[in-house]
């Protein structure tokens, strides 16, 4: 007989029946994930200068963008579990199953915070540097999702912190179900590294080093968002190496071992060109009033401040305001 110590036990089950409502510890974590990003991104963008609420209002057009993104990647770079022979195509429309790629997610979510920020005469890389830790821990929390659905593991392990894994059937039939069915036999079908845990911790590693040196370096200009994610591709590529489930390759490499090398890369110049514009930027945002239109001001150095409309209006903490008499224009 053979015994397992100190292993990681899975759960019996990742998905609970509520009536005809089936409750999906996956898409319970996505949502506790996207709450937390909201509030602390919230409280960040508020200690910037930001108004409080905007963050809210970017996320309404931010977080439907960055679901139908993932979603997007996920089919793409993984088509062969929904299309071909055998296969029901609906099954892409899924998403409660599991099956979001942050690529896609960070890319169309930042289209919709994009539109959002325009919306709002809001500047995006600012906004972005206040959200960067919020993202990164939500994604950790996301990774407890992959922990419920047994999924995105690596290989077999005899470390004391190596994963269990069990066969799940449906109860009422027998038939095996790996998403919706039930553990009734705690014994092991193999032991395995717990990438998902590994990720989980990195992700927290990186929260806490962009908070570190946001702080101690005052970063601006987006340089903070190009830290999280360099510092996560650096994690994802490594982790990605020890993954062992089925996964689209090119050149022989998982696909999205090449997208964090390319990510990485684009991440690490942004960081560096950004730091060429100065100081970070001083957000001012007004509370607009019932008589007056909208105003906000986004100031760095001595360059102007954007408002809502897009226009400029002088930042008056950038340079001392010069004596009436010397016939000089104010600064435009």
């Amino acid at each position: 007989m053979t015994t397992y110590l100190a292993t990681i036990p899975s759960p019996d089950q990742g998905v609970w029946q509520l009536g005809p409502i089936p409750l999906r510890a996956y898409a319970l974590c996505i949502i506790l994930g996207i709450i937390l990003a909201i509030w602390w991104g919230e409280r960040r963008w508020v200690a910037r200068g930001g108004l409080k609420g905007e963050v809210t209002d970017i996320a309404v057009f931010a977080v439907p963008f960055g679901l139908v993104g993932g979603r997007l990647y996920h089919v793409a770079t993984d088509y062969h579990k929904y299309f071909g022979e055998g296969r029901n195509p609906l099954e892409a429309l899924a998403i409660w199953n599991g099956g979001l790629g942050i690529w896609g997610a960070i890319a169309l979510g930042g289209v919709g915070a994009w539109i959002a920020c325009r919306r709002k005469g809001i500047p995006l890389p600012a906004m972005a540097d206040a959200l960067a830790p919020g993202i990164v821990t939500a994604q950790a929390i996301g990774r407890l999702g992959n922990y419920f659905n047994q999924e995105l593991y690596g290989g077999p392990t005899t470390l004391p912190w190596g994963l269990e894994i069990y066969e799940r059937v449906d109860p009422d039939t027998g038939f095996k179900d790996e998403l919706g069915g039930v553990a009734l036999d705690h014994t092991p079908i193999e032991i395995v590294h717990p990438t998902f845990l590994y990720e989980l911790l990195w992700n927290l590693g990186v929260a806490l080093l962009i908070v570190w040196a946001d702080r101690k370096f005052r970063l601006g200009h987006g340089r903070v968002f190009a830290l999280y994610v360099a510092g996560y591709t650096a994690g994802r590529f490594w982790i990605e190496l020890m993954r062992t489930d089925p996964a689209t390759e090119l050149f022989g490499l998982r696909i999205n071992v090449i997208t964090s090398v390319v990510v990485f890369l684009g991440a690490v110049v942004y960081f560096l060109l950004a730091a060429k514009k100065g100081d970070r930027e001083v957000i001012l945002r007004e509370e607009p009033s019932a008589a007056e239109p909208t105003e906000s001001a986004y100031a760095s150095g001595d360059e102007p401040a954007a408002d809502a409309e897009g226009t400029t209006v002088p930042d008056t903490k950038a340079a001392p305001e010069k004596p009436a008499d010397t016939g000089d224009k104010p600064d435009q």
